[in-house]
C-alpha cells in the first residue's frame, strides 16, 4: 500500500524494493552509533543527541556514566552538575533538566528501571517518540516505529518516499513502505547512507547505489 492508502503502481512498488534491497546490500551491518553498556546508557545518549552528533555524545558520555551510572545516581545529581558533565553537546540547560527529570520519574514510578512501552516512555521528561523509537528498538528488539531524524527526513524526501514534511507524518509514511521487522535497522541503514554518501549540502550522487532509483538524482 502507499502511503496514500492505495496500490502503487508496480514500477514504483518494485523501485522502492530495490531501494530498500540495496540499503541492506550498502550497509549490512548497520547499528546504533551511540555508545552504551545498556538499556539506561541509551536513553541518556539519545536525549543528549538531540541538536547535537553522536560523536560528539560518545565523546562526553564515559565520563556521564562513570559520575552518573545509574538513574538513582543521575537523579539525587543537581542540575548544574550535570549541565557541567554535558555542556558540550549544546543546549545543555534543558538537556540538564531532561536528564533528571527522567531520572526522577524512573526512580519513582519505574523502580529505577526502563520501561519497554512507547506509552510509557513517552511519558517521561524529555522522551519523545523518536527517543522512544531508539530505545524500543536498540534495546528491547521491538519494532514499534521508525526513527526520523534529520538522515531520515532528508533521504526519505529525496528517495521518494514521501512527500511529508514533519518527522511523525513521515515515519508513518515509511511504516507502510519497509517491512516491519526492518523498521530499526531501515533507520541506521538510512542515518549511515545520510552520512557516507547523501549528504545534505553536497550528496555524492556520482558514487551513490541507489541513484539509478532516486527520482531527485533523475531530475
Amino acid at each position: 500500500m502507499s502511503p496514500a492508502g492505495k496500490s502503487l503502481p508496480r514500477a514504483e512498488a518494485s523501485r522502492r524494493q530495490r531501494v530498500l534491497r540495496r540499503l541492506a546490500e550498502t550497509f549490512p551491518d548497520a547499528q546504533c552509533a551511540l555508545n552504551h553498556r545498556n538499556v539506561f546508557e541509551l536513553l541518556v545518549a539519545t536525549i543528549l543527541s538531540a541538536q547535537s552528533t553522536d560523536k560528539l555524545v560518545n565523546q562526553i558520555t564515559p565520563a556521564l556514566f562513570q559520575k552518573y551510572p545509574t538513574p538513582q545516581a543521575l537523579a539525587a545529581a543537581s542540575i548544574i552538575e550535570i549541565e557541567q558533565a554535558i555542556k558540550q553537546t549544546g543546549f545543555f540547560h534543558n538537556k540538564a533538566k531532561s536528564l533528571k527529570g527522567c531520572a526522577e520519574a524512573l526512580v519513582r514510578e519505574h523502580g529505577g528501571r526502563v520501561p519497554e512501552t512507547m506509552e510509557e516512555l513517552v511519558a517521561l521528561p524529555g522522551v519523545g517518540r523518536k527517543t522512544a523509537n531508539v530505545v524500543l528498538g536498540n534495546a528491547f528488539g521491538k519494532n514499534i516505529g521508525v526513527v526520523v531524524d534529520t538522515h531520515v527526513q532528508r533521504l526519505s524526501r529525496r528517495l521518494g518516499f514521501t512527500k511529508q514534511e514533519t518527522p511523525e507524518k513521515i515515519e508513518q509514511d515509511l511504516m507502510q513502505i519497509v517491512p516491519q521487522e526492518d523498521w530499526t535497522v531501515f533507520a541506521h541503514r538510512m542515518i549511515q547512507h545520510g552520512r557516507q554518501i547523501c549528504a545534505a549540502r553536497k550528496p555524492k550522487c556520482g558514487i551513490c547505489p541507489l541513484s539509478k532509483d532516486c527520482p531527485s538524482y533523475q531530475a
